[in-house]
């Protein structure tokens, strides 16, 4: 009977502890934050129907959106090596054959006229100051700005793949793999570390990721964490709102906004899940967790046997 009353006081903190005192200090030390379903509320509607065959001229011509960034989906390379381009930028400009199915309309606009403001690190680079973000707003080329613009935008998302076609790796890769490395998925943020025949080359290529790091250091601040656990050490509404606006949860820092659409945002948490905790994603946790609680019940009442044949002469 005390072996019942053990387990009982046992069982009766740990849930105590899980259900009520870690919720209330994770509540103190995270405020709550509401998502706003990433509808960028800040920034300006899109009021002009664009024109993709226009929008095209402009990207390649005076948008000179193609001199740092490649299109790989109409035939544009990359003008450089990743870490050349971020020892240059900063941080390696993204490809852009996507972006238009990735990236919410309302900001790709904004984005486009007002980069500090879309990612909202204007207290980082301050023109006023001499802190110029380092990619170069569009001026407009002579004629009505906000067509333009409205122009471009159309020409991305024409280029792009459907949103549904985005697969959970595309959006990660896009969005926070500049970034953020992925050790468990053999990620940097030069990409995926390709399979060396030699160790030499393996080593030169490790040494093009620190350089490229260090890039990112200077830009950022501080190296970006590694993404491969962070599903274990932080909730999924918490990782969603940070995504939406980083300044909500750590004002001050150097984390852009990403600006990706509802939907982008739920891929790219889905491939940090399936990531951070593959066992999760394929349901194995929870069949492998069902068979340990049957085990342990079969093994504890064995064990009660057991005691009660053993110990029955001296209660």
């Amino acid at each position: 009977m005390k072996e019942f009353i053990v387990l009982g006081v046992v069982v009766f903190f740990s849930v105590l502890t899980y259900w009520l005192v870690e919720p209330f200090a994770h509540g103190q030390m995270h405020k709550h934050v509401d998502s706003h379903q990433f509808q960028y509320a800040d920034l300006p509607a899109v009021t002009k129907q664009g024109d993709a065959t226009a929008g095209k001229d402009l990207v390649m011509g005076a948008g000179a959106c193609s001199g740092c960034h490649s299109i790989e989906a109409d035939g544009v390379p990359a003008m450089m090596e990743p870490d050349m381009a971020a020892a240059s930028y900063g941080v390696n400009p993204p490809d852009l054959s996507n972006a238009g199915a990735i990236y919410d309309a309302k900001f790709l606009t904004d984005l486009i006229k007002n980069p500090a403001h879309a990612l909202k690190v204007e207290h980082k680079f301050d023109p006023a100051s001499g802190a110029m973000h380092p990619m170069v707003p569009f001026y407009g080329a002579g004629g009505d700005m906000d067509q333009e613009v409205a122009d471009m935008v159309a020409y991305l998302q024409s280029i792009a793949v459907k949103p549904s076609e985005v697969t959970s790796k595309m959006a990660f890769e896009n969005a926070c793999g500049r970034c953020h490395a992925m050790k468990y998925a053999n990620w940097t943020q030069m990409g995926e570390t390709p399979n060396f025949k030699y160790k030499k080359d393996a080593l030169r290529y490790e040494a093009r990721v620190l350089d490229y790091q260090d890039s990112l250091k200077k830009y950022m601040g501080k190296l970006p964490p590694d993404l491969s656990m962070y599903t274990r050490s932080r909730n999924h509404h918490f990782l969603s709102t940070f995504i939406e606006d980083p300044q909500v949860h750590l004002a001050g820092t150097a984390m852009p906004r990403v600006g990706v659409t509802a939907d982008g945002a739920d891929k790219v948490l889905t491939y940090l899940e399936e990531i951070g905790d593959p066992s999760k994603a394929n349901g194995d946790r929870d069949r492998i967790g069902m068979y340990v609680m049957i085990f342990s019940l079969i093994f504890a009442i064995f064990a009660y046997l057991w005691k009660r044949e053993i110990w029955k002469d001296l209660h």
